[in-house]
């Protein structure tokens, strides 16, 4: 294969890993699917560190004038937003078995440790997400809802993220984690809902199931509160909260707008799936963990996320993907319907 055929040809979800043997050569492909048991707790505990500085950083500002306090607990706020999303990524890691070499690690403590902090579930999550490398490009993608509707006007784009910024989209998404866990709709990280049968349940009964299905985020939740209480500071639960019903969720619309809006409908990686530039900012708050590197995720699903960037080097030196653009770019272009029309 010559270095322009797979950029002329496309990646196709058959022939991905053939294709890229081809170009690559069989050693580094094998080589890229290297895990790390190190790496998969480095990249934990290096998250939870990030967390905790957060909380230091809002004690701090709680003790200096308003003028000081104001932005450093409003920048610890993003930050904390950001490293729930880190979160949210590294269980993303763990559903494709990629985060630890180990698979009890991945199947459970990547859970403990990530998932149910912020009411996820690996195994739930790798059947859905499955679905959605099945059929990115589709109608029937089961995220397909996250990005639907795009390009919209700029003012259409400003409100659904000040929704996100205001909290609005946060309790949508605490009401539905109760309606899936209780089983009054089905499972998903996506926007549509699908209700589930009654079969003559009362609402004692969903509020059980409810129990059942979520005590583990329940418990998790519980903990960081304890040891937020032992260092003298259960008030920055209310930090936790606030972060997630606000920047972790407008961080990771603008994760998924990047990864996928505005890309064709076709069963080619290379255009039903974008790459995005991240710089140190978009790394702290919404492309944590290579995220941004999204056609190599695609393209090679198992490999972790530390060996991303190396793909991406390898294939843009062969001219096999194109240039990325910039998050600014991809918010302009989703927001360019006024625009496009005119």
């Amino acid at each position: 294969m010559s270095e322009q055929d797979l950029f002329s040809e496309g990646l196709q979800r058959q022939s991905a890993r053939r294709k890229l043997t081809e170009l690559l050569g069989e050693q580094t492909i094998k080589d890229l699917h290297r895990r790390s048991n190190w790496m998969g707790a480095w990249s934990i505990t290096s998250c939870w560190a990030v967390i905790f500085l957060s909380f230091a950083m809002i004690i701090w500002g709680q003790q200096q004038s308003l003028m000081i306090a104001i932005p450093t607990i409003i920048v610890a706020l993003a930050l904390l937003g950001g490293r729930q999303l880190g979160l949210a990524i590294l269980m993303h890691e763990a559903s494709h078995r990629a985060l630890f070499e180990n698979v009890w690690m991945n199947d459970k403590l990547s859970n403990w440790l990530c998932g149910h902090i912020i009411f996820l579930d690996v195994e739930k999550y790798r059947k859905h997400h499955f679905v959605h490398h099945a059929k990115t490009g589709t109608s029937d993608d089961i995220d397909y809802s996250l990005i639907r509707g795009f390009p919209t006007s700029r003012a259409s784009l400003a409100r659904k993220l000040a929704r996100d910024f205001f909290g609005i989209t946060g309790i949508k998404n605490l009401i539905g984690v109760y309606l899936m866990n209780a089983g009054y709709v089905k499972w998903t990280v996506a926007s549509d809902i699908e209700k589930l049968p009654r079969n003559g349940r009362s609402r004692m009964d969903y509020f059980l199931n409810f129990v059942r299905e979520a005590w583990p985020s329940l418990v998790a939740n519980l903990l960081l509160f304890l040891a937020l209480w032992l260092i003298g500071h259960p008030e920055l639960i209310l930090a936790w909260v606030i972060a997630y019903l606000s920047p972790y969720l407008l961080f990771t619309r603008i994760r998924a707008l990047a990864e996928h809006a505005m890309t064709e409908q076709s069963p080619d990686m290379l255009k039903n799936t974008r790459s995005t530039k991240a710089g140190p900012i978009a790394r702290a708050l919404f492309a944590p963990f290579r995220v941004n590197y999204h056609i190599e995720h695609h393209a090679l699903a198992s490999i972790p996320y530390w060996q991303l960037p190396r793909l991406h080097k390898l294939l843009r030196e062969k001219d096999a993907i194109p240039e990325p653009p910039n998050y600014w770019y991809v918010l302009n272009l989703v927001s360019s319907k006024h625009t496009q029309a005119a």
